[in-house]
């Protein structure tokens, strides 16, 4: 059985997708541009029977409200 959740990161709300034992080993699957944790619906069942499985959507993807642009910090090194 999938959670959909939210968790607060930044002033941010982030989705994602939890399945599986929480005492399990994680799986931490990352989504790659344009996609969203929706792309692994079918992976994360097959998954949770061993694995504790949290699929987030990343900011400005899918179900996060979007943040501003200047709500991020930024660190560049010279």
């Amino acid at each position: 059985m999938i959670s959909y959740k939210h968790a607060a990161v930044d002033r941010n709300r982030i989705f994602y997708r939890e399945a599986g034992p929480e005492t399990a080993p994680t799986i931490l699957l990352l989504h790659g541009f344009p996609t969203s944790s929706h792309m692994f619906r079918n992976l994360i069942p097959a998954l949770a029977d061993r694995y504790h499985v949290v699929a987030p959507d990343l900011p400005g993807f899918a179900f996060p409200m979007h943040p501003a642009v200047n709500s991020f910090a930024t660190h560049l090194r010279t």
